[in-house]
Order: structure tokens, then C-alpha cells, then sequence
């Protein structure tokens, strides 16, 4: 199946039986689940994210802030090297959790508006 993403790339997406899973501990020391189907569905709204799935994942791992997000969410941001930042959004409760989106963004005031978690 041929899709059309955001950018105007063409993605041929086949499906068979298996989904793959990333699993990743985030900073609460809970597995946090990344799965082919919700790293298409990223990858089609930020294409510009298409090559950056461990940069994704690390940033779960590894971020330099973690802030509150809407309704339970949690944004793990990390800084890149062109003024840029990797938002990850995703939620976790005690035994596991997944990622819902990601994206890139320069617009940093936004992000400093919310309540920073971690580091405390």
C-alpha cells in the first residue's frame, strides 16, 4: 500500500502477521513501548523524523528536561544541535507505557511554559 505523508514523500507500508516492538525504559524506570504501527503514524505527520527512530527512543531514555503534558501526557525534549528540539509525548503509569508522537521544534518558549518534572 502506497501512502502520501505530510512532506509529499510516498511510503509503501507492507504488512504481514508480526508487529515489532521497541521497548525503552524511561527515567521512572518504566518500559515504554514503541510499535511499527505508532512509528508509521508519526513518520507520516513528521517526516522529517523518518531516519531519527533511536534519536526518538533516546530521548525517552535520555532527555534533558521531562514536562507535564495534557491529560496525563508526559514531553521528554531533548536539545539538538541546530537550535532545534525533539519533543516526544508519551504516557506511562506504574507497569508500562507508550509513546504517542513525536516532533521537532525551535519554538522553545512554548515548552517553557509548562511544568518542568524532571530534574526537579
Amino acid at each position: 500500500m502506497n501512502i502520501v505523508g505530510s512532506c509529499g514523500h510516498s511510503f509503501e507500508f507492507v504488512y504481514d502477521l508480526v508487529v515489532t516492538m521497541k521497548k525503552i525504559k524511561s527515567k521512572n524506570n518504566v518500559y515504554i513501548r514503541l510499535t511499527d504501527e505508532r512509528w508509521n503514524h508519526i513518520i507520516m505527520a513528521h517526516c522529517e523524523l523518518i531516519y531519527m527512530e533511536n534519536e526518538v527512543c533516546n530521548t525517552v531514555v535520555d532527555p534533558d528536561v521531562i514536562l507535564e503534558g495534557n491529560a496525563g501526557a508526559l514531553l521528554a525534549v531533548k536539545e539538538r544541535k541546530n537550535k532545534k528540539y525533539l519533543v516526544v509525548i508519551y504516557r506511562e503509569d506504574k507497569e508500562d507505557g507508550f509513546i504517542i508522537t513525536a516532533f521537532l521544534t525551535s519554538k522553545i518558549k512554548s515548552l517553557n511554559r509548562r511544568t518542568q518534572l524532571w530534574p526537579k
